[in-house]
C-alpha cells in the first residue's frame, strides 16, 4: 500500500517562492475545521481547536488505511482569518479576528469515515472542541499566494506586498467572504521561528 502525499499532488498550492506572488485557482476541497474568534496567541479556544484537529486528522488517516486501504500523509494545519469589517483587519492587532482552523482531507475521506474517526477520538480522550468540529467543503477559487519564511509576528510586510500584487492584477480586497488564508508548513514547536515556512494566500 503506497502512502499518498497530497502536498505533492497539489504542489502548486502547498509550495512557492519567497517574495514571488503567483495567482492560483484553488479547487473545492474538503476540510475538518473549527470556527472561533480572538488572538490565536492568547485564545484558549484556538488552542483547544488545534488540540482537537490533530487527533481527529490522525484518526481519519489510520481508519482510512486500516479499514479502506487508502494511506496518506496528514496535511498541514491551515487557517482562515478575517474581521467583520475587513477595513479593520490588522496583522498587528488580532484581538477582533475571526478564524477557522482546519486540515485538508483528500477525496477518499467521506463523512462516514470522518464520523468513525470522531467516535474513536471521543472514546479515548474527547478533546475540548470535539463538538465544534465540522467536515465541510471550501471552494476558494481564484487567489494570490506567496511563500513566507520567518516568525508569524513579522508577516505584515509580506501580506502588504501580496495585497499590492492583487491590486496590480485588478483584484479587490473588500469582499468579506474572501478570507486571508495561511498554510503552516512548519511546526512552531520544533522549528526556529526564523525558519518557519508558511503559504500566505488571499482569494480575490
Amino acid at each position: 500500500m503506497a502512502k499518498v502525499d497530497y502536498k505533492q499532488q497539489f504542489k502548486h498550492l502547498y509550495s512557492g517562492r519567497v517574495d514571488r506572488p503567483v495567482v492560483v485557482q484553488v479547487p473545492k476541497m474538503n476540510f475538518i475545521s473549527i470556527n472561533g474568534r480572538g488572538d490565536p496567541n492568547t485564545s484558549q479556544a484556538y488552542h483547544d481547536a488545534i488540540q482537537t484537529l490533530y487527533p481527529v486528522a490522525y484518526a481519519i488517516k489510520f481508519t482510512s488505511k486500516l479499514s479502506y486501504g487508502h494511506d496518506f500523509s496528514v496535511m498541514p494545519l491551515e487557517g482562515l482569518w478575517w474581521t467583520e469589517d475587513m477595513a479593520d483587519f490588522d496583522p498587528q492587532d488580532k484581538s477582533n479576528w475571526l478564524w477557522t482552523a482546519m486540515i485538508m482531507q483528500p477525496d477518499v475521506v467521506t463523512e462516514e469515515l470522518f464520523n468513525q474517526a470522531v467516535q474513536k477520538v471521543a472514546e479515548k480522550h474527547a478533546p475540548a472542541s470535539l463538538a465544534k468540529l465540522r467536515f465541510t467543503a471550501y471552494d476558494e477559487g481564484r487567489a494570490a499566494q506567496v511563500l513566507y519564511v520567518g516568525p508569524y509576528a513579522a508577516e505584515g510586510p509580506t501580506i502588504q506586498n501580496l495585497h499590492s500584487f492583487i491590486k496590480q492584477q485588478g483584484g479587490r480586497l473588500d469582499e468579506t467572504t474572501k478570507h486571508h488564508h495561511e498554510i503552516y508548513l512548519g511546526d512552531p514547536r520544533r522549528s526556529d521561528p526564523a525558519k518557519l515556512k508558511s503559504i500566505i494566500r488571499q482569494p480575490f
